[in-house]
This record gives structure tokens, sequence and C-alpha cells, in this order.
């Protein structure tokens, strides 16, 4: 691999040899020396790069120009892509953001990677990666010997053990949002909100979670080819990686299932409080006729006993009283009000 003044300064880039890191950033010439090595695993991390980069890359290395767009396409969704000289992949990382309110939102940063016999070439869109947690996963564990094939089983274990973080995070909030449910000092807004951030950061999670089992099995399904070779040891682990990668669709499944439940137990709740608003409407209501009924009888202009004496003011006092308390001791027996 010739250098190109298209690379100023040198990538971030690590050299095992039989399990043990022998070089770090180097430039591309002695990452080309290194991947030329017996026994020599090379991995070399860009962050944000330029078509321009990618292209130079890609005829260095034999890149397919289909994974090339995939790169640069913004949306991708997380896949596996086989190429003549190269496997491709796209993952996602997730994070969890509060906000001040209560509400929460997930963070996704895009990890790709070019996978090759000899060597793992990562692309991060962004910052939003922590490649050093990935970093040190490979660092300290004892599989790097198996080849390019631990490495990338290190990397999708960190993704998944994000994504589980994630997923723990959202059910804590779950407990938190059907305990509020119940409680008669917070606004119905409040939790309505709080319902609706929650379910779009679900759905985002499903977007990048429930597909990484095709991802997982289809790098497994690379154990017969030469591009990725597993031996037994490491198709265990992938084996037990899968099973993580299953837990965590399902989990998202029953997490969806939960938001939907709260979200309508929060409008049964609401209904609840609003036939309970009307009842007591209605019995005041039909407290405050008495005294009009009362009033409305005794204001007619026919002779009646009492009439135009001091008598007929007491005895429409003496029953609105009586009638008014009486039906609020009613009413309020019944709990209307």
């Amino acid at each position: 691999m010739q250098v190109h003044a298209w690379l100023v300064e040198n990538p971030r880039s690590l050299v095992w040899r039989d399990g043990i890191v022998v070089a770090r950033d180097l430039s591309f010439a002695d990452l080309e020396h290194w991947r030329g090595t017996a026994d020599a695993v090379v991995w070399l991390d860009l962050v944000a790069p330029s078509r321009e980069v990618l292209d130079h890359l890609a005829g260095e290395l034999g890149l397919s120009a289909l994974a090339i767009d995939d790169v640069i396409e913004p949306k991708e969704r997380p896949k596996v892509t086989r190429y003549e000289k190269h496997a491709f992949l796209t993952c996602y990382t997730v994070d969890l953001d509060h906000s001040s309110d209560g509400r929460v939102d997930v963070r996704l940063g895009r990890l790709s990677a070019f996978v090759m016999p000899d060597a793992l070439i990562t692309v991060r869109s962004d910052d939003q990666v922590d490649i050093d947690r990935i970093v040190n996963r490979w660092v300290g564990d004892d599989l790097v010997g198996h080849g390019v094939a631990a490495l990338v089983h290190g990397m999708l274990d960190e993704v998944v053990d994000g994504h589980f973080d994630v997923i723990t995070a959202l059910d804590e909030e779950m407990d938190d949002l059907e305990d509020l449910l119940f409680d008669r000092d917070r606004k119905p807004a409040e939790i309505q909100q709080r319902v609706f951030a929650l379910r779009k950061a679900l759905v985002r999670l499903r977007r990048v979670v429930l597909p990484m089992r095709e991802v997982v099995t289809s790098v497994m399904r690379f154990r017969d080819e030469n591009d990725i070779p597993l031996s037994g040891e490491l198709e265990g682990y992938f084996n037990d990686l899968y099973d993580h990668v299953i837990r965590a669709a399902e989990w998202t499944e029953s997490l969806r299932d939960m938001i939907s439940s709260v979200f309508e137990t929060n409008l049964s709740l609401q209904d609840a409080r609003l036939n309970e608003v009307m009842k007591k409407l209605a019995a005041w209501a039909a407290i405050i006729a008495v005294p009009t009924a009362v009033t409305g009888w005794f204001g007619q202009n026919i002779p009646y006993p009492g009439f135009a004496h001091e008598s007929g003011l007491i005895q429409s006092v003496v029953l609105i009283l009586v009638g008014s308390v009486g039906l609020y001791l009613l009413f309020r027996r019944a709990d209307w009000i």
C-alpha cells in the first residue's frame, strides 16, 4: 500500500501477532507491511472519512464500490454483506440521554466495518461510538489469537452489551412510569409526555436491536468460508453472542408491549377521572337545583300558604336547607362528592 498525500496523519491502528499487540498507530505503509506478515492481524479505524479517502482505500484493498456506497449512506440499516474479497457489516451503538424534565431519548452511533482475512477496518460516522471500549476489550481478550473473527466477535459483543445497558435503563424507566400512573399529584400531561418520549426512544432502539439477529447469523454463516474462519472455540462464543442478541430482541418486544399497556392504562385512568368529575358536577347540579326549584315555587304570582308573609320566607329557607343538605348527604354516602 502506498502512502498518499490525502492522508496527512496516521490513523488509529493496532497490530496483533499470536494474540499480542506488537504495533499501534502506524502509517499506511507500515500497516501494509504487517498485512503481509504471517499470523498478523491488523485493525484500522477511520472517523468520518471523505469519499475521496474511501475511494483510495477501496482501490488499494480491493473493496467493493457497493460497500463504499453503504458507508456513505446516512440511513443504512444494520446488516452484513459478503463480497468477493471481504465482508461488510454495519451496526449501531446506543446510549440513553435524560432531559431535565425526566424524558429519555436514545442516541445512536453508527459503526461500519470491512472484514478481511487478515484485517479489520472500522469506519465511524462521528465520535458517538466509544471505540475505546471496544479496543480495551480487544487488548485484554485472549481470543484475539484466533484472528479477525475474534475482533469481530469482541466488537459485536460490546455493541450488544451496550444494547442491554440501554434496554435495562428503559425497563427501569418503565417501572417508574407505572408508579406515576397512580400518583394523583402528577399532572396527566406530564405522564403523557414521558410515555410519548419513551415510545419514541423504544422505536429507535428496536430499529437497531432487532436486525442484529441477522447480523450475527450472517457472521456465523461464514464459519465454513475462508473469509472469516471460525475455530471451534470461537463458534461457542458466537453462539453465546447470538443468545444475547435473541434475549435483547425479546426484551425489546416485551418493552413495546409494556409501553402500550402503560399508554392504554393512562387513557383508562383519565377516563375514570373524567367520569368522577362528571359525577361530582351532576351531584352539585342536583343540589343547586333544590334552591332554584324552591325559589321558583315561592316566586309564583298566585296566593299560596305563606304568600306575602314572613312564614313563606321561613318555609322556603327550611325547604332549601333540608333538600340541599339531604341531597349532599345522600351523594356523599354514595361517594359521588
